[in-house]
């Protein structure tokens, strides 16, 4: 679905390739970049990234994999430098075929919102409108990380998502004296 979004906004449609995947080239700027949907199944997602690091002539520090993530509540994000797979058999597959856990990743949550041994339905389930604009609204703050890394790779991603968070803490510290400054006002 983000990478959809990310096609989406860059006027990108996704073309078949020989192998197991579907692409979609684009640049931002001077740098180009490719989005990359395997056509497996997802425990078999290494195929298509070990594949397009020979077809693309990329370094496992040049990917950003980008899945969702049971462990994150609904639209949340997070990036991960590398590191194990978490359970998630998709990455699971992609630390395999690639021979290696340092590879960055941008998570994106999902919940655990299903019953007992529903997994893969609540996984494959469709979206409701009130769903789809929360991931919607997260996906503009994804792109901009995403950016990030196209233009200047891990680090400077990770230096623009700590400046947000950074930022996110000074407004909510700010509202909470604003809000304390008011109450005390209203007494007086």
């Amino acid at each position: 679905m983000f990478l959809d979004y990310l096609a989406k906004n860059y006027d990108l449609e996704f073309i078949s390739s020989k192998k197991q995947y579907l692409y979609a080239q684009g640049n931002l700027g001077d740098d180009p970049f490719v989005l990359v949907k395997p056509s497996t199944f997802v425990n078999n997602s290494g195929i298509a990234a070990a594949d397009c690091l020979t077809s693309f002539n990329a370094k496992h520090e040049d990917i950003l994999v980008i899945f969702d993530d049971l462990n994150l509540s609904p639209a949340r994000i997070r990036i991960k430098a590398y590191g194990g797979g978490s359970g998630h058999n998709g990455v699971l597959s992609i630390i395999h075929h690639l021979n290696s856990e340092k590879f960055p990743r941008l998570r994106i949550g999902i919940g655990r919102n299903f019953e007992r041994g529903r997994m893969a339905e609540y996984v494959l389930s469709d979206l409701d409108d009130e769903e789809k604009k929360s991931f919607y609204d997260s996906f503009q703050g994804g792109k901009i990380l995403a950016e990030e890394f196209i233009k200047g790779g891990l680090q400077k991603m990770l230096d623009l998502n700590s400046k947000i968070i950074n930022e996110m803490k000074s407004l909510s510290a700010t509202d909470v004296t604003e809000d304390e400054g008011e109450s005390h006002n209203s007494e007086d």
